[in-house]
């Protein structure tokens, strides 16, 4: 349950929604070139968060959560290349993302997120990490991935309205 999260983990993960949101109202309602601008400033800024969302696997891995006691021939039970591989793909994933032009690279995002849920969700149930990070990753990540879908349906072509001049081409 999501009165479970710690206050500090649940209030500070609502206000990282803040930039998100601001970003996706600015590239509707700004004019060029401030809406391309802003469209550019909330990918950068969720390129941030989704490998932060990497290093959150790390740490855990760090602090052995979940890892088991260590063992001989197996120091660091939570230190496997599965479990700290995982931590680095979300930042290689937005590396690539924020290369691409505005749809593709909203797409990589949106997918990405979902997929960091995804294995968010794995990682509680092996024991990795904690039961209440889980509410709160669902609630985040549904609103990330709409506010990414808001600033999408902007740059779409046919679905972003006439007066889109001045955002990225959609290619």
């Amino acid at each position: 349950m999501l009165s479970d999260t710690p206050r500090p983990a649940l209030a500070l993960g609502l206000a990282g929604l803040i930039p998100f949101y601001l970003g996706a109202a600015a590239v509707w309602l700004a004019p060029p070139p401030w809406n391309v601008y802003a469209l550019q400033v909330q990918v950068l800024y969720a390129a941030t968060i989704l490998s932060f969302l990497g290093a959150v696997h790390w740490g855990l891995a760090l602090a052995n959560q979940g890892g088991g006691p260590p063992r001989p021939g197996n120091p660091a039970p939570a230190m496997t290349w599965t479990r700290l591989g995982w931590s680095v793909v979300p930042p290689l994933v937005a590396w690539v993302a924020v290369a691409m032009t505005a749809v593709p690279g909203l797409v990589t995002f949106i997918i990405a997120f979902g997929a960091m849920y995804l294995g968010d969700r794995a990682a509680v149930r092996a024991g990795h990490a904690p039961a209440w990070y889980l509410p709160m990753r669902r609630v985040l990540t549904a609103m990330v991935i709409l506010a990414l879908a808001l600033s999408l349906a902007r740059v779409l072509p046919g679905l972003g309205p006439p007066s889109a001049a001045g955002l990225p081409d959609a290619g």
